[in-house]
């Protein structure tokens, strides 16, 4: 007995220590077991707590009388599947008559507090069914995401959402995008945990890194061209429209609209062309949109007009052409002037660090997601990283990118730096890999004169 009482609470002490300082593998061992007896034992009176029921029909009422038996209970929604995950429990559940999505959305928080989840979403899978996501464990805290995360052409996984599930940037559907950020917000681990997931792709990485260079140049070894000023990053805008254009010429030229020529085979993008005469796709990154906006002389102002009416004009016509837009900064608003909100208009997805102000927060989700902008108001100084995500859609959730070095970053790339593409029309903005300079001495203050 005494041998049975010590392991009793060798167990106890070990699922505590894992609870803990490794809560992943606590739910893995315990937490999953734990949280489905719960779910289940208490489900029908949740969904009865949580107004999540119906009255039983009319015939079994009127056989219930009849029998001279009690009236039958209402009715919750049927469990249809109930599947464990690596973070959380999956929850499919099949609506009775007049129950709507709606409804179990908004029980969300309840439906947290009485299962004893750490967190539960809601989606509609089709009518009449909908899926709950439950996670047992804060999956934000310290990001792990899975060792076997799907990768496809222009699809790569950048963090990992609050339901458990993985965050994937996919260009095809949404090619251009919005991220704003403070500073030691995360938003540079996140533009470098994207070039690394770009890096063994067939893409061409364009960048423009207004700060000389310091956040992309090194990474150039994976780069097909990078601009490290205003002026330069003119020129490079006019380029990549240039290209954009001969682009377009070469599907015009493969289109052959003719009776006999079947509607798979007309080309209106790069990806109805032939694998032998597609162009590759181009990734624009801007580290700091703002550089590029501001001015402050006659010839600057000109300067700014032209890059901004070139980057609208990118993210208006370039998806076609295979050119895609990622834009960063630490601020994005309407003080940047004419073109911006046009710009933005334009940037599907948006995703938004912590902010110092409401306004930045507002002109990231004030068009497409009203509620998402009191979400990114809130994100903590503490967790850097952490970031609300949403689309056109109006949907939104919070995400947080792993923690990627920029030693890991710069491995990735020079790992793949043979799949840095030769694209002729931007040859002059090819960086030049030069070998390590001799390191340039700073003068050290001037010591205070003695009186």
């Amino acid at each position: 007995m005494r041998w049975l009482i010590a392991a009793m609470v060798l167990v106890a002490v070990l699922a505590g220590l894992l609870r803990w300082r490794r809560p992943a593998w606590y739910w893995l061992s315990f937490g999953v077991t734990f949280a489905t007896c719960r779910v289940l034992g208490r489900y029908r009176a949740v969904m009865d707590a949580c107004g999540l029921t119906v009255p039983p029909p009319r015939w079994r009422l009127a056989i219930a009388r009849m029998a001279n038996r009690p009236a039958p209970e209402p009715r919750a929604p049927r469990i249809l599947r109930l599947r464990p995950t690596r973070t959380g429990l999956v929850l499919r559940l099949g609506l009775r008559p007049g129950q709507d999505a709606f409804d179990v959305a908004a029980s969300c928080d309840r439906l947290r507090h009485s299962f004893g989840m750490f967190g539960v979403t809601s989606r509609e899978i089709r009518s009449g069914v909908v899926e709950l996501r439950m996670t047992g464990y804060d999956v934000l805290r310290r990001v792990q995401m899975p060792s076997r995360a799907e990768r496809s052409t222009m699809r790569v996984p950048v963090a990992l959402r609050e339901d458990g599930d993985v965050h994937y940037r996919d260009y095809r559907t949404t090619p251009h995008a919005l991220t704003v950020g403070a500073t030691k917000s995360g938003k540079s681990v996140y533009q470098r945990n994207l070039v690394a997931e770009l890096a063994s792709q067939e893409v061409a990485l364009v960048g423009i890194d207004c700060k000389q260079g310091v956040e992309l140049f090194p990474l150039a070894r994976r780069f097909s061209a990078l601009a490290d000023n205003p002026d330069t990053a003119a020129d490079l805008l006019d380029a990549l429209i240039s290209h954009m254009e001969d682009v377009y010429q070469l599907i015009r030229a493969e289109q052959r609209i003719t009776a006999d020529t079947p509607d798979a085979d007309i080309a209106a993008d790069i990806w109805d062309l032939p694998d032998h005469l597609r162009p590759v796709p181009i990734v624009l990154l801007v580290d700091e949109v703002a550089e590029l906006a501001l001015f402050a002389t006659k010839d600057e102002e000109k300067r700014r007009d032209r890059i901004i009416t070139a980057l609208a004009r990118l993210a208006q016509l370039g998806r076609a052409a295979g050119i895609y837009l990622e834009i960063c900064g630490q601020r994005f608003g309407s003080e940047l002037g004419k073109g911006i909100t046009m710009l933005r208009a334009q940037l599907s997805v948006r995703t938004a660090h912590r902010v110092n102000d409401e306004t930045s927060a507002n002109m990231a989700f004030g068009d497409i997601a009203p509620d998402a902008v009191l979400a990114t108001v809130q994100i903590p100084v503490s967790a850097p990283g952490l970031a609300i995500t949403g689309d056109a859609s109006g949907g939104w959730s919070r995400i947080r990118t792993p923690h990627t070095s920029l030693r890991a970053a710069v491995d990735a790339c020079n790992k793949h730096a043979h799949l840095t593409p030769d694209l002729p029309a931007l040859d002059a903005f090819r960086p030049v890999l030069a070998s390590p300079a001799v390191p340039v001495a700073i003068p050290a203050p001037a010591a205070p004169a003695t009186p």
